[in-house]
């Protein structure tokens, strides 16, 4: 009996794949033009949102000489230089405002997924009265623009003494409507199963959230902190606001100075912005990798 308990969801998953792959292989054999087209669209819509970075980058190696502006535009440089990432790096502190980006970013995502999980447990796993009404409200705070919330921030931000501080670039963005909503769908997906064998376990209620659930829902961690970290990263509105010395000062910030009062040298803006992007692609290419959909029931027997 036990063994065609656990013989039934390997036949299960033996005829998905058989499945999947009867439909790759018939897709394979349509004729080509079938979706030449589709491709064709998607390339020219890829091509139209990667022109505006190619000529950021493009611009960020160009000589002083060089005619950025020129048309039709010349995406390779006549002459290469280093010399704008050189002449940024001297004349501003941007070793700092690359710091400052770092610690700020790796804060929040740590502290919003933490406080994110949290609340999104509770909704998702126990049953409490107003549990429903609880969330709903917390979802609709998703349809109120920051910029509506942005001056009772900054009044509280400064009562509490955040001004000019990490922790006041960190404030706002520790928790989050759209982190809990994400995580809450994701934790009512793990099999309850692997719950109940928690507590069989004599495993607490942090227990269960530590040890069964976050495992189980790396790909929604993975990908909430990815949108953290990029919001955090990018967010030059707050910092404007809650920042004025230069010493805290972010790399949105730091390219900000870059524009003079009189005078614009968009290829140090270009390169200062370089800088900024990097880190982005950078994290987004390494984190990309664990956003891959586990089998949670995998540790669940048949």
């Amino acid at each position: 009996m036990n063994q065609g308990g656990k013989l039934k969801p390997n036949l299960q998953r033996s005829a998905s794949t058989a499945e999947s792959a009867s439909r790759f292989s018939s897709y394979l054999s349509q004729p080509f033009w079938h979706y030449f087209w589709t491709y064709v669209l998607l390339g020219a819509i890829a091509c139209v949102m990667l022109l505006p970075l190619v000529w950021l980058v493009s611009t960020a190696f160009k000589a002083p000489t060089e005619d950025i502006f020129q048309f039709p535009p010349r995406f390779l440089p006549a002459q290469p230089t280093l010399q704008n990432f050189v002449t940024v790096w001297q004349t501003n502190p941007f070793g700092r405002y690359l710091f400052n980006s770092t610690l700020v970013a790796v804060l929040t995502v740590g502290l919003n997924l933490l406080f994110c999980s949290l609340a999104a447990y509770p909704l998702a796993r126990l049953r409490f009265r107003g549990q429903n009404l609880i969330f709903t409200l917390v979802v609709a705070t998703i349809l109120i623009p920051f910029q509506i919330v942005m001056i009772p921030l900054y009044i509280l931000a400064v009562q509490l003494g955040l001004r000019n501080s990490y922790l006041g670039l960190i404030f706002p963005a520790i928790a989050s409507a759209f982190g809990i909503f994400l995580l809450r769908q994701a934790f009512q997906g793990v099999p309850k199963e692997l719950e109940e064998a928690a507590r069989m376990d004599g495993c607490s209620e942090v227990g269960i959230w530590w040890f069964v659930m976050l495992p189980s829902i790396r790909p929604a961690l993975v990908t909430l902190a990815i949108f953290v970290f990029i919001g955090s990263w990018s967010d030059f509105l707050w910092p404007l606001i809650i920042l004025d010395r230069p010493e805290f000062y972010t790399l949105p910030l730091g390219v900000a100075q870059l524009a003079g009062a009189f005078s614009l040298d968009w290829r140090l803006i270009a390169a200062g912005s370089v800088i900024s992007v990097a880190p982005i692609l950078l994290f987004f290419i390494v984190m990309q990798h664990y956003i891959v959909p586990t089998e949670s029931g995998s540790g669940v027997k048949g």
